[in-house]
């Protein structure tokens, strides 16, 4: 295990509580008669699909968290980086919608590299969507979202190492409806949503779309940039279903996804601004490069993403037992983000990141359901293809001099009134020495084909038992490239940092890998109402086949590593029921990680990451969830996590020996209750009102208190009234209400430097909402 050790919770206590509870069930089971407990899962638990079938939450034998479009409408969630804040064991950071952390567990899936694969899988109406920079987008007319915790390659695929979040957006139904909303608070921030529904039972069509927009909350000083983290965005989405019979249902689903936001606010932690000293909840003046259009593409700091989707799932009932489905995806993505890496005014590190890919896929799956058995199997092919180009601009006067202090020794990068070191230079030699401008460009690609088959059974000999095994078997592909053009210094003849100039050439490597990937659960029925489940599980993480580049006497040649899949088993115990007004779930894990992949600084190619293998690593964790209706007007929920995991202190590990995974709070809990009073027979006060709290989180492995944030406590809240029989609704909300600083992100490209940046989070943010329904 890490160094670190429970403190406030043991292990053998938690274990002792899990025995107790399991011993205790069937007799809380007693509490109620089977039409209350029938009528409390009416009210209390969700209908899933994690395991291909529709299950109450409670009969999947995995731990789920689960919340409708409803729910996240009382708690006020937007987006997925809010939801993450009511899930135990969720934790996903938007540095941007191009740059997504998203964790599971403690265990982060955020690299941009086209030759890395996933850990968590995102999945969108049933399809793999995983490719980091495309993966990200809003979220409205949601259906449900489902968060299934381990390992799920039976019923995911590859990428979910360590977990899935699955999206389902609301499907076409009979009938015509809509619903419009407005909203507006601080910032200037406006946002427009809503739906309309028409058709019948043959054909139906749903349209569905999103509109937010904000002003920056991080003040740039910079005369030639907006203010940074303003929000710009646009979805929308058109669903068909077509139901001809009673036994065949196809669903077209075409979305897009629109981000024009400014930029991140990479703050430096030690260059100062004419504001004053460097501060990373303070103003900013981050200038980019006057060259910036013509080098990266954009004149301004911030993104320019276009995301395209389709999807065409197809179910025939065969016979009474069997069902087919046939799910089709296609999705594409094209994205710039333009970034300051120095945090500064210096005209230093001004990056861009261009992304593109394409994702297509095809799954079949047999089904057959009985009394006592419960199965599928079939097929699946993925194909992706990307790329991820890396262009650089700076002025070589203030490369060297902020770097070294060469060029005019005693001038800093950035002085105590925030002149940066060119302009300094400038003034002191009379203009003498100027400019020097520098652009540099690197990208990697990766082409990746997966082919898998799959079988998943459930044996029900008894009603209070359920024995559940599957495996997925598959073939990958992988084949990755590299190039980049690096001219020499005008300085010193060569580069300004160790990036190899491939001379016009792109160096490729491929290789194929296989896996098989099992799982195995055990639920026991304890009565109708509490379910005890155990799981033990098999998860990878894709092999990485690094290409990049060397040099030699002869030039340049190609420099291909490869990094070996990592492998994850998961041991898991839970209790999970609904008892009178009583909901919830208790589940305790354990896993074991070899060859732990974790992504680092490239020190060849500044500005992205590379993987290397960390070694061994091992997780042990707890997370509860509870829901109790106290009234059928009052509902109180309380949810909390626990981890205690890390790459293991062994010497064989290297500097990261003994360090806590990136992300990962220790302690992750949040709590709160939703008021939906009647005021009389058309009126309803309603509040939902919530706190939600972390522990330290680390940035970056090796662990530095430096680049971590403490622990943080938010209050966020939705308030309001609806009247004329739920056809109109006027709410209040806000997050982060008591305006707590704290950071999304720290270390970045300029920790590479060693200058770090820092992000600050969201701050107060407070509005009024409007809505209307037909």
């Amino acid at each position: 295990m890490s160094k670190y050790s429970p403190q406030a919770l043991s292990r053998s206590s938690v274990f002792v509580l899990a025995s107790a509870l399991l011993v205790a069930a069937p007799a809380l089971a007693q509490t109620g008669t089977d039409a209350v407990a029938d009528e409390a899962a009416d009210d209390n638990v969700i209908i899933v699909t994690a395991q291909k079938f529709e299950q109450r939450s409670t009969d999947v034998p995995i731990t789920i968290s689960a919340n409708s479009g409803e729910r996240l409408k009382q708690l006020g969630v937007s987006d997925l980086d809010e939801l993450s804040n009511y899930v135990p064991g969720l934790n996903i950071q938007e540095q941007s919608a191009n740059n997504p952390g998203i964790v599971i567990r403690g265990i982060t899936s955020d690299s941009g590299s086209a030759q890395q694969a996933a850990r968590v899988t995102l999945y969108y109406n049933g399809v793999d969507i995983s490719r980091s920079r495309g993966s990200y987008q809003d979220i409205y007319d949601i259906d449900r979202i489902e968060v299934i915790k381990g390992p799920q390659a039976t019923l995911f695929g590859t990428a979910s190492a360590v977990g899935a979040i699955s999206i389902i957006s609301a499907k076409p139904r009979p009938g015509v409806s809509g619903e419009l909303s407005a909203s507006y608070g601080n910032y200037d921030a406006y946002t427009m949503a809503g739906h309309l529904n028409a058709g019948s039972d043959v054909l139906a069509l749903r349209l569905a779309g999103a509109y937010k927009k904000r002003d920056g909350y991080v003040t740039n000083l910079a005369p030639n940039q907006d203010d940074l983290y303003a929000q710009d965005q646009l979805g929308g989405r058109a669903s068909l279903r077509f139901t001809p019979s009673s036994d065949f249902t196809a669903d077209l689903i075409l979305t897009y996804d629109r981000q024009r936001n400014s930029g991140t606010p990479f703050i430096s932690g030690t260059l100062p601004t004419s504001a004053g000293p460097a501060d990373p909840f303070g103003f900013a003046d981050l200038r980019g490069s006057p060259f910036s259009e013509a080098v990266l593409g954009d004149a301004e700091l911030g993104l320019t993403r276009d995301v395209y989707d389709a999807n065409l799932t197809m179910s025939w009932d065969i016979a009474d037992d069997w069902t087919i489905t046939m799910v089709n995806g296609f999705r594409k993505f094209n994205s710039n983000e333009v970034f300051d890496a120095d945090g500064s005014a210096a005209f230093f590190l001004e990056f861009a990141e261009d992304a593109n890919g394409e994702q297509g896929s095809h799954e079949t799956r047999f089904a057959y359901t009985s009394d006592t058995f419960r199965g599928s199997f079939g097929w699946n092919l993925f194909r992706e293809d990307s790329n991820q180009r890396v262009p650089f601009s700076t002025d070589e006067v203030t490369y060297f001099q902020c770097l070294a202090g060469v060029v005019v020794p005693g001038v800093p990068c950035v002085d105590g009134n925030g002149v940066p070191a060119g302009d300094a230079i400038r003034a002191l030699t009379g203009g003498a020495v100027g400019t020097v401008p520098y652009q540099a460009v690197f990208e990697n690609l990766g082409k990746n084909d997966s082919y898998s088959v799959f079988a998943d059974g459930t044996w029900i000999p008894t009603p209070s038992v359920e024995l559940t095994a599957g495996v997925r078997v598959l073939i990958e592909k992988r084949r990755s490239g590299y190039r980049a053009t690096a001219p020499g210094s005008f300085f010193t003849g060569a580069p300004p940092f160790p990036l190899i100039d491939t001379a016009g050439q792109t160096f490729r490597t491929e290789d194929s890998f296989s896996a098989v990937l099992p799982r195995f659960n055990i639920l026991y029925r304890f009565s109708d109402d509490i379910n005890g489940f155990a799981t033990i599980s098999k998860g990878r993480r894709s092999a990485t086949v690094n290409a990049g580049a060397r040099s030699t006497p002869t030039g340049p040649v190609g420099n291909f590593t490869d990094i070996a899949p990592e492998i994850v088993w998961n041991y898991e115990v839970g209790l999970k029921g609904a008892v009178g007004p009583v909901s919830g779930s208790l589940g305790v894990y354990y896993q074991t990680y070899d060859n732990f992949q974790v992504s680092v600084n490239d020190p060849t190619r500044p500005g992205t990451t590379i993987t290397r293998s960390a070694g061994s690593a091992t997780n042990f964790g707890v997370e509860a969830e509870v829901n109790v209706r106290a009234a059928d007007w009052l509902s109180l929920f309380a949810n909390i996590g626990y981890i205690d995991g890390g790459i293991d202190n062994d010497p064989a590990n290297g500097n990261l020996a003994g360090a806590r995974f990136r992300l990962q709070p220790e302690v992750q809990a949040a709590g709160g209750f939703t008021l939906d009073y009647p005021v009389n027979d058309s009126t309803r006060l309603f509040a939902t009102p919530s706190i939600t709290h972390r522990s330290r989180v680390f940035f970056e492995a090796p662990n530095s208190n430096l680049i971590s944030q403490p622990a943080v406590t938010l209050i966020n809240l939705r308030a309001g009234l609806s009247f004329a029989d739920e056809q109109f609704e006027i709410a209040g909300f806000a997050r982060n209400l008591t305006n707590k600083n704290y950071l999304l992100d720290a270390g970045n490209t300029g920790g590479a430097f060693g200058i770090p940046t820092f992000i600050p989070a969201e701050p107060r943010f407070y509005g009024i909402q409007a809505t209307a329904k037909f």
